[in-house]
């Protein structure tokens, strides 16, 4: 007989106490996990309600940001050289495609040249932020537009629309001066974190363009304004649903920029410049505005906006005459002969009389060396007015010593030589004007092998713009301008207005050191060298307009060494010519505008090829000009009368009938029957002699 094992308690109470204690340890823990449950909730639907209320908001909407109109560029006159025209464009989103390869197999069927592009497409897409739309493509025409929307349900993540893309009426005409825009990228990201700011989101924005030269560049941050937003609500998946237009912020347009630029004159210069390379400078001497500042051969900044092709890019920086190189503010040149006023006034301030003569054989005996005046035949007896007027290097060279190359590079600075300006754009080179001490600090910085003495024989190169000399084309308007106003110190100014505020208003300039007897000097050489039949740009500089005349200076600068002293013949390999130059102003007895102009390795000098095309540039400054109009539209004097009892012709004729003294300049009077006016397809005609330097 068996028996079930019992579990006997040695006390009733010590089982009953057991499950007591082990009652309350339970009922202890629920009502603390009670306790703190009813606490978070508390927590989370009274005190914390706002915060998580807006989380949820948030997560029912997206704000995308939207990139504002960028501010117009305006010339002088109100015309839109950079604006903003309508762009149909094509975007994909992300996160909002199941398979971005397939979708961009589908748009490649409608728009083919997406396909060519299709890895920076994806490089593009997967850097852009979540949610956001990326451009494809641009430019779409009507029809490719009218395609996309066509099969728009087929393709999911894929929207097109019309947004403001940045345009250049203009193209080319001032593609340097204005720049271009185009996408940010790493290193301008790199740029503002170095800065130790904070990189605006907008610049993540794929459609979002910033100034990259130019004014485009210095003046950004006034032409960017201020981005806006689209407020939209999406989906548990991050698609649009609708548009929340309460909570939209609109984009605020960017500020206009106003420049002393006129339109029509930088046409007009980049026209006459032809297949030619180099730059030209206009402006007022009066204020100093830059009416033109055109560098040729140009590019068009319109390829820049949407990425220019590599091929593209490639030619235009591979190209010699270097397209995308700025020639009026950076690229820099010998000045040749259009220095030789800046050593007359320098001559004049060691006291050299100006009425001294230098016979001219057609060259100056200096130590062991012969430096050639441009005539090989010489000029004969040469005063400073006819050395200016005929561009006598012998004559120069005779006396460049007793100034001194100090005392030339003082001057050459007093007139605009030496520094960069501040016009509101960076990028421009100072060029050289070597003295003595730049001599030495040269040689202590380079590994030239040179102890950095000055010698007097490197004075003579000086004298007539060779040597070290470089200048830029504003440089050269600059001193042009200083010597047509003949009392202040001119400052040029690109910038006439931001956002409606005028830039350099009320400007004074400080006055010109020089005397009014030598700068009358110097100024009657430069009229002579336009205007009298034996100056060296007499042909070229005729305006054709009743009687304004220019006074102007020709120049033909050395690129290269020829060896023996001697320039020897011009080469026809592009790269090898000389350098062509030509400063003047205008009316030369009322100036007003003036002009500079240089065309890098010119076919021929300065006479033929840069002077013709400044006359044609000044024609249009002057024809644009009210008073200069007025001036030219009023009635000529008449012809003076003959003296009773003289037979038509006989009145001053010398005999051999050559005109001489008061009768000479009755006979160059204007005539009743006005000349007609030159045309920039003509050109000067042929010398007989070689072109004056």
């Amino acid at each position: 007989m068996s028996s079930e094992p019992s579990i006997f308690f040695a006390d009733t109470n010590e089982r009953q106490g057991s499950f007591l204690r082990r009652t309350f340890v339970m009922g202890g823990l629920t009502a603390v996990g009670g306790l703190v449950l009813t606490g978070r909730l508390a927590q989370l639907q009274v005190i914390q309600a706002g915060e998580y209320a807006t989380l949820a908001t948030n997560n029912q909407f997206n704000f995308r940001l939207v990139p504002p109109p960028r501010g117009r560029i305006l010339d002088r006159n109100g015309v839109v050289i950079a604006g903003n025209r309508p762009s149909f464009r094509v975007l994909v989103v992300r996160d909002e495609t199941k398979d971005l390869d397939q979708t961009l197999d589908l748009l490649g069927r409608l728009l083919p040249d997406t396909v060519e592009r299709r890895r920076s497409i994806i490089r593009d897409v997967n850097a852009a932020p979540r949610f956001s739309p990326v451009p494809v493509k641009s430019d779409l025409s009507w029809e490719e537009f009218a395609r996309v929307n066509l099969y728009a349900n087929e393709l999911p993540g894929v929207m097109a629309d019309m947004n403001e893309a940045r345009f250049y009426p203009y193209g080319g005409a001032f593609a340097h001066v204005i720049g271009y825009v185009a996408k940010p990228n790493d290193r301008d990201i790199k740029a503002i974190e170095e800065r130790g700011e904070k990189v605006p989101e907008i610049l993540y924005n794929p459609g979002f363009r910033i100034g990259r030269q130019g004014v485009e560049k210095a003046f950004d941050a006034d032409l960017r304004g201020e981005a806006g937003g689209t407020r939209v609500e999406v989906d548990a998946r991050g698609r649009v649903v609708a548009e929340d237009v309460g909570g939209s912020k609109p984009a605020v347009p960017g500020k206009d920029v106003v420049l002393t630029l006129d339109a029509d004159v930088q046409n007009r210069a980049l026209e006459v410049y032809g297949e030619e390379s180099g730059g030209c400078v206009v402006m007022d001497v009066r204020n100093g505005d830059i009416l033109c500042m055109v560098s040729a051969p140009s590019f068009d900044p319109n390829l820049f906006v949407g990425g220019v092709p590599s091929g593209i890019y490639r030619a235009l920086a591979d190209y010699e005459r270097k397209p995308l190189l700025d020639k009026a503010i950076y690229g820099t040149f010998p000045p040749g002969s259009t220095f030789k006023m800046t050593t007359a006034l320098a001559l004049l301030d060691a006291g050299v009389d100006p009425t001294e003569r230098v016979v001219c054989t057609g060259g100056y005996r200096f130590g062991s060396r012969t430096f050639r005046c441009w005539k090989r035949g010489g000029h004969g007896p040469m005063d400073m007015h006819n050395a200016i007027k005929n561009s006598c290097d012998t004559y120069f060279y005779h006396l460049s010593n007793r100034a001194g190359v100090d005392r030339i590079a003082r001057v050459a600075e007093e007139l605009g030589f030496g520094q960069a300006y501040e016009i509101g754009i960076a990028g421009q080179s100072s060029g050289t004007v070597p003295s003595t001490r730049w001599k030495r600090e040269y040689a202590a910085r380079t590994s030239w092998d040179d102890d950095g003495t000055w010698y007097p024989g490197e004075t003579l190169s000086v004298a007539i713009g060779q040597g070290a000399l470089a200048v830029n084309a504003l440089q050269l308007a600059v001193m042009a301008s200083r010597l047509a106003n003949g009392r202040k110190a001119v400052q040029p100014r690109l910038v006439k207005s931001v956002g409606g505020r005028a830039r350099g208003g009320a400007r004074s300039f400080g006055d010109l050191p020089f005397s009014r007897a030598h700068l009358d000097i110097v100024r009657g050489g430069m009229a002579a060298v336009a205007n009298d039949v034996t100056g060296t740009a007499y042909r070229a500089s005729q305006l054709g307009l009743g009687d304004i005349q220019m006074a102007g200076k020709t120049g033909t600068a050395q690129s290269r060494d020829y060896g023996s002293g001697s320039r020897g013949p011009r080469d026809a390999v592009w790269s090898r010519r000389d350098h062509a130059l030509f400063v003047a102003f205008a009316p030369h007895d009322a100036p007003r505008y003036a002009i500079a102009l240089i065309i890098q390795h010119a076919p021929s000098g300065g006479a033929a090829d840069a002077a013709p095309r400044a006359r044609e540039i000044m024609k249009t400054v002057l024809l644009k000009d009210p008073d200069m109009r007025a001036r030219i539209e009023r009635p000529l004097p008449p012809a003076p009368a003959a003296p009773p009892g003289a037979d038509e012709g006989e009145a001053g004729a010398a005999p051999g009938g050559e005109v001489t003294g008061a009768a000479a300049a009755e006979v160059v009077a204007p005539s009743p029957r006005p000349r007609p006016a030159p045309t920039a397809t003509s050109g000067p005609r042929p010398y007989l002699s070689e072109p004056p330097r």
